[in-house]
């Protein structure tokens, strides 16, 4: 007990945490809002020149991406050392999408932030995820 004391009022273990459940909930409510749209339209986030390269509609594409956003959420939450790099991969792959949109570039930027917090998140796991998680 005195050791689990030592370690939740590391700085270290609470930035841990505040990335873990925020690597859950983001991804979790970006996802879900990908079918209710209630945010905002996500269609619109999708680059033209991606588009025309899928074999299905870009709507449909996004409602996809949600999918895999809700399915990189729940991962974060049981395997924050695996889950982490699985959305910094992702947010990558987002921000070259959003390059390719003109006037789209300050929410790459954010995006960036993103992938860095989501990299800072897989990097702490490492000391502070459940050993049980070992590969």
């Amino acid at each position: 007990m005195p050791q689990t004391i030592a370690t939740t009022s590391r700085p270290a273990y609470q930035a841990y945490q505040i990335l873990h459940i925020g690597f859950i909930a983001a991804p979790a409510l970006a996802g879900l809002d990908k079918f209710t749209h209630f945010l905002t339209n996500w269609d619109q986030y999708l680059a033209p020149s991606v588009e025309q390269l899928l074999p299905v509609s870009g709507h449909t594409f996004m409602l996809f991406a949600g999918l895999v956003e809700m399915a990189a959420a729940a991962l974060v939450a049981v395997r924050p050392r695996i889950g982490a790099y699985v959305v910094v991969a992702w947010l990558l792959g987002i921000i070259f999408n959003l390059l390719l949109i003109p006037g789209y570039f300050d929410v790459a930027l954010r995006d960036f932030g993103l992938a860095l917090g989501a990299l800072a998140l897989a990097r702490l796991s490492e000391e502070f995820a459940e050993p049980r998680e070992s590969l």
